[in-house]
């Protein structure tokens, strides 16, 4: 559980960091921009929450439990935005996993929560320690970087899902192997996973470029569109690759259900070859004692000499309508 405050000051050229007790007083001071970074839930979470930044008790409790889909809420005087972004453990999209950021947005102050550690946080925090005019344009500018880096950990998402189909395509179509509808279906629950993130975080992002909101400075507006363009691909290739998806599993039925086939063309032919050969032996095996070629010296040569003949003349006509 930590809380960390970060604020700055018109014309300072500096980012200062300031600790959960001078919080008050610096969200009175009109001239000060403030970003409140917190992670996990505690006493002291819920006393700033509810006591400093007089949060609705509903908000506070969406806050500190998982929601499943992103939404955008205006209570008047603060924005509650829940977006999701992707999981830094996950190395492979299979293993894709999903963190839910709970992000207010008020006139002079971002608050964000989370219960584990993003890349996106850790990437504005960089990014003010640089410089401290993110904040200084103001709490819209600095929300907007936060989602601007949660959109951009999709894209390159993508690009290993359009690798891991690529590659999957070429192995079904070298060898077919069962392991593979494993990972077929994986891939389908992954982008199931990120295609409903994907769909109400796409209406979030639009609701917020289009100037529904009057916390949103209008001049940061353009810089929401970008986002949304951003995710809006996003959406777009989850999408693509779902058919894709799909089209890889016909693909993989496709092949062995031709690999089938193959296997049952060979059995059909050898029990087509096998069966006049049954029939001789079952003639020449009845014994009865007056056959005629019961007791003919070149009696078993010429059975087996029969079966050869049927052998490769069953051959010859396979070959010949092209079955072989």
């Amino acid at each position: 559980m930590t809380i960390r405050g970060f604020y700055a000051r018109p014309n300072d050229d500096r980012i200062s960091e300031a600790p959960a007790s001078e919080l008050q007083a610096l969200l009175a001071d009109p001239t000060v921009t403030m970003w409140v970074d917190m992670q996990g839930q505690g006493a002291e979470e819920e006393h700033l929450l509810s006591n400093l930044f007089k949060l609705h008790p509903l908000v506070i409790e969406d806050i500190f439990c998982d929601s499943p889909h992103p939404k955008v809420e205006d209570f008047g005087s603060y924005l509650y935005v829940v977006v999701h972004g992707i999981d830094r453990k996950a190395e492979k999209p299979q293993e894709l996993n999903t963190l839910e950021l709970d992000l207010i947005l008020g006139e002079r102050f971002v608050l964000t929560h989370r219960n584990a550690a993003m890349r996106s946080t850790e990437a504005v925090e960089a990014e003010i320690r640089r410089t401290p005019r993110l904040l200084q344009k103001g709490a819209s500018f600095l929300a907007h970087s936060v989602l601007d880096h949660i959109t951009d950990h999709y894209l390159p998402l993508m690009d290993r899902y359009d690798e891991d189909l690529d590659d999957l395509e070429a192995k079904i179509m070298a060898d077919p192997h069962p392991s593979m509808l494993e990972q077929i279906f994986d891939l389908k629950r992954s982008l199931q996973r990120v295609r409903r993130v994907a769909v109400h975080q796409k209406e979030i992002l639009q609701r917020l470029s289009r100037g529904e909101f009057d916390l949103v400075d209008r001049n940061a507006l353009p810089f929401y569109r970008d986002v949304y363009d951003h995710f809006v691909r996003v959406a777009d290739l989850t999408e693509s690759y779902r058919d894709l998806v799909a089209a890889v599993l016909e693909m993989y039925l496709s092949m062995q259900s031709q690999r089938l086939n193959e296997v049952m063309k060979v059995l059909t032919l050898i029990s087509t070859i096998m069966l006049p050969l049954t029939f001789v032996a079952g003639v020449y095996g009845m014994n009865f004692e007056f056959m005629p070629e019961l007791h003919w010296k070149y009696g078993y040569v010429f059975a087996l000499s029969l079966m050869g003949l049927i052998t490769a003349g069953l051959i010859w006509y396979f070959k010949r309508k092209r079955w072989l």
